[in-house]
């Protein structure tokens, strides 16, 4: 028996607790499946001494009859901006290349809080900047389902990894659809939360006010399971809002809540750029929902047309405004030979800094300088307060909004690497989500010439709950 046949992580760690399966099968398993998939590059560093040593540790525990936790014996990477304690955190850049954690993501303690064992950690775009991993200053991670095209980005190497079959799930983060981008490109779900209901302390910041860490799972009732252990305030994070009293797991009763639910079809994004195969896959799907019983209705959001511009202008602003911590002189790459620190750093950051990197300071900057702050910065803010309004305004009608994914199918590695417009536009589906901080998640919508296409699904701020519960009803509709 393998870990892979259990159809649940609750499922596995119940086999695991009455000592049907053991940890260090598990483990050893894990790692025969990352030397047997190397080719995908999806790992940047994996941990498998201090793994195996952790699964013979539960496995005692499970001999001696001690309490253990909700996820027992679970192997689980993370994007490698999480900080793990005593271990390199890169971000996926030369910048960070050499850094070695001095503490510990609170999200991270919390899995392992849980008996859950850290395996790896995974492969991005460095800093999180892009929608394909091929950002990445180190190498592009490769699609499960067709190694020449991208898996999605910037948490490529956390969806490869659940799609491989390497871990039952992955931790990414979201700052303008980098765990729903890869979630559906890669046919797994990937969640988004409410801004602020799972911690960011310790993990690499891109941009503050949009960043949100989320799950990357098989199936919606493992998100449920992991975001009901990672969401909550947190000291350290003072950004964290309060969870549901409830939780987030799924049973009959948060499924009854949604029933009866009213969705609200994004009409906006089904008009231009998007590829007719993906449209005429999203339109089927929605058709099931209405044989399903559920209302549905077309909607228009005027204000969705400049959430991309929107997003393109705040986004790289914070970026600017984070990056410049990195200097080389307290840590990072640092650059010899120089004769002052100004030039110093300025060595340390041409050499540290990749190319999109580079280009997203050098917008973050003009954006926030003196004589443009008003005409773009400002503006921006402003008009993702009137999307905000609008979202609001909706969800007083509708309980969940749908609308694709991402609008093409998985390109090809290499395709759009060339254009930084025509990749920020992979993003026009999933920003909005992050500039309002509502819940966000990218369910798996079937096969189109055998490549996968999502399906997303929003709702209101601080009903992740019902989300899921929406989310895991329409899930079997939906394959």
């Amino acid at each position: 028996m393998k870990w892979t046949d259990f159809s649940t992580i609750e499922d596995l760690v119940q086999s695991i607790k009455t000592g049907q399966i053991s940890v260090i099968s598990i483990v050893e398993e894990v790692f025969k499946r990352i030397q047997q998939t190397r080719d995908f590059q999806v790992l940047l560093e994996d941990f498998e001494q201090e793994a195996l040593k952790q699964a013979k540790i539960i496995d005692d525990k499970v001999r001696l009859k001690q309490p253990l936790g909700r996820l027992a014996g679970i192997p689980f990477m993370v994007k490698d901006n999480f900080l793990t304690f005593s271990q390199k955190t890169t971000a996926a850049s030369h910048m960070l290349e050499k850094f070695i954690a001095p503490y510990q993501a609170t999200s991270v303690n919390k899995l392992i809080g849980e008996d859950a064992i850290l395996v790896g950690k995974a492969n991005l775009d460095a800093y999180a900047h892009g929608s394909s991993t091929e950002n990445s200053d180190f190498f592009t991670t490769k699609n499960p389902y067709d190694k020449n095209r991208v898996p999605g980005g910037s948490s490529g190497g956390s969806a490869a990894a659940v799609a491989l079959n390497l871990v039952p799930f992955a931790l990414g983060t979201d700052t303008g659809g980098s765990i729903r981008l890869p979630a559906s490109f890669c046919n797994q779900v990937g969640l988004k939360p409410s801004y602020g209901l799972v911690s960011r302390s310790g993990v690499v910041a891109m941009a503050s006010s949009l960043d949100c860490i989320g799950p990357i799972t098989k199936n919606v009732q493992d998100n449920a399971l992991i975001l009901d252990i990672i969401a909550d305030q947190d000291q350290l994070d003072s950004t964290t809002i309060k969870r549901d009293k409830t939780g987030y797991l799924i049973d009959s009763n948060s499924q009854r809540m949604v029933e009866k639910a009213k969705i609200g079809v994004i009409s906006d994004y089904l008009i231009d750029g998007i590829d007719q195969k993906v449209k005429t896959n999203f339109l089927a799907k929605v058709e099931l929902l209405k044989q399903a019983g559920f209302q549905v209705e077309d909607i228009s959001i005027p204000l969705i047309k400049y959430a991309l511009a929107v997003y393109y202008i705040i986004c790289p602003a914070e970026i600017s405004s984070n990056l410049s911590r990195y200097d080389g002189l307290r840590y990072g790459y640092h650059q010899a030979g120089a004769d002052n620190i100004e030039t110093s750093v300025e060595m340390s950051r041409s050499k540290g800094f990749g190319q999109e990197a580079k280009r997203r300071i050098m917008i973050g900057t003009y954006v926030l300088s003196s004589g443009y702050y008003d005409a773009y910065y400002k503006k921006a803010q402003q008009v993702r307060t009137k999307l905000i309004n609008s979202f609001t305004e909706l969800f007083k009608s509708y309980d969940f909004l749908v609308g694709p994914t991402v609008p093409t199918l998985p390109f090809k590695i290499g395709e759009k690497k060339s254009d930084p417009v025509e990749m920020y536009l992979t993003d026009v589906m999933t920003v909005s989500a992050n500039l309002v901080g509502i819940p966000a998640i990218s369910l798996p919508a079937g096969m189109i010439d055998g490549l996968p296409t999502g399906f997303q699904v929003m709702a209101n701020i601080a009903s992740d709950k019902q989300l899921l519960a929406f989310s895991s009803k329409i899930e079997e509709l939906l394959k």
